[in-house]
């Protein structure tokens, strides 16, 4: 037990009405929210990431971490840090969980890319603030205390933020005190001015809705992530391309991950993809920078004028403007931020999701599309 100064009172719970929301900014192709833990207070800056559900910040002392640039989160400076136990309901919950030599939940969590956190399971206090409104306490919630942590993490990520749909996501955790299990998210484009900024919101503050809202099922199991949504084809300009040509098409067939930047797609799908952007396009592809590798690239001082890609979801047509389908790698270069992979889980990447307000109903099973200026939310 922590010992509680009397100087310093511990928050009371404030629940915003309609549901909390905070910023997000880009950051190296990745969205980084803010989430405030602790009491005192201590601003975590987290890896948006929808394609997993474990929240966690650095925590000291820390014996195996990357650098950081703002101070970590120290739990023994936070009157309201609690560790959960190794064998309570929430520690079970967790795939991957054991019991540490003081019976506390510790985990062992791993990513695609091969990123690690180590840790403890806590209950901390977490708060809300945005803009200069009255920040809302959000109360108790599991998240990982990381003493151990490597992978590719640059200075000004201090955790991920996951968003998926398990039990121990933000997500399903605020939905239990707000009654439904949803968000939304705006992100900016990731060449945005980087005094810019979009936005997450939770409970009924991330209602999509309005002309021009486009809508498709969520294929995911329950309590499952990643977010499954069924891609049937791209369209270019007017030319429709297809996601296969010649088997059934399979429900659920693409994730949406705020946590991977580019798309990635079947190599034939990509294939005849890139092949009609080049009949498109009056620019010629860039064939001799070898520091492009096989990427569609084109010089241009400013981003293409097109094509529009469309990408036509089940029920949902939601238009691809350049800035979302071509990023500059470098000066006077902008190259299609899709790509193939040869392994079966295809992705629907972050900056194809920026300047759309994207709405996640998991109660619903219901993915909302809405174009939208993410900066100017």
């Amino acid at each position: 037990m922590h010992r509680r100064d009397s100087f310093y009172q511990v928050p009371k719970k404030s629940y915003a009405p309609n549901g909390p929301l905070t910023r997000v900014t880009s950051n190296n192709g990745d969205y980084l929210m803010k989430l405030t833990l602790g009491t005192p207070p201590v601003d975590v800056y987290g890896l948006v990431d929808t394609g997993s559900d474990l929240v966690w910040a650095q925590c000291t002392p820390c014996q195996g971490c990357y650098k950081q640039k703002s101070p970590m989160f120290e739990p023994l400076r936070s009157k309201t840090y609690t560790p959960v136990p190794c064998n309570s309901e929430e520690c079970n919950s967790l795939f991957g969980h054991s019991c540490s030599p003081k019976k506390l939940c510790a985990y062992s969590y791993a990513y695609a890319d091969s990123s690690v956190t180590k840790g403890v399971l806590a209950r901390e206090t977490i708060t809300f603030s945005f803009n200069n409104e009255e920040s809302v306490v959000v109360g108790d919630i599991i998240f990982g205390c990381g003493h151990s942590n490597s992978g590719t993490f640059n200075e000004n990520d201090m955790g991920i933020i996951g968003l998926g749909g398990g039990p121990l996501s933000l997500v399903s955790q605020i939905g239990s005190l707000y009654g439904s299990r949803r968000f939304s998210q705006c992100l900016v484009p990731f060449h945005a001015d980087p005094q810019t900024s979009g936005t997450i919101s939770f409970g009924d503050a991330s209602d999509v809705s309005g002309e021009g809202v486009a809508t498709t099922p969520l294929v995911s199991e329950e309590g499952q992530s990643p977010y499954l949504v069924t891609l049937e084809g791209i369209s270019v300009g007017d030319t429709f391309v297809p996601f296969n040509s010649s088997e059934m098409l399979a429900k659920g067939n693409i994730m949406i991950d705020s946590g991977t930047p580019a798309t990635y797609l079947p190599q034939e799908f990509y294939d005849r993809l890139v092949e009609e952007l080049k009949v498109q396009n009056s620019l010629l592809p860039i064939d001799d920078d070898p520091d492009l590798g096989t990427q569609l690239c084109y010089r241009s001082e400013t981003n293409l004028e097109g094509p529009t890609l469309t990408a036509h979801f089940e029920g949902a047509d939601v238009q691809l403007m350049p800035i979302q389908t071509f990023i500059p790698p470098k000066d006077g270069v902008f190259c299609f931020a899709m790509a193939s992979t040869a392994d079966r889980e295809y992705i629907f990447g972050n900056f194809a999701q920026s300047n759309i307000l994207i709405g996640f109903d998991l109660d619903k099973k219901l993915v909302s599309f809405k174009p939208t200026d993410c900066a100017n939310q």
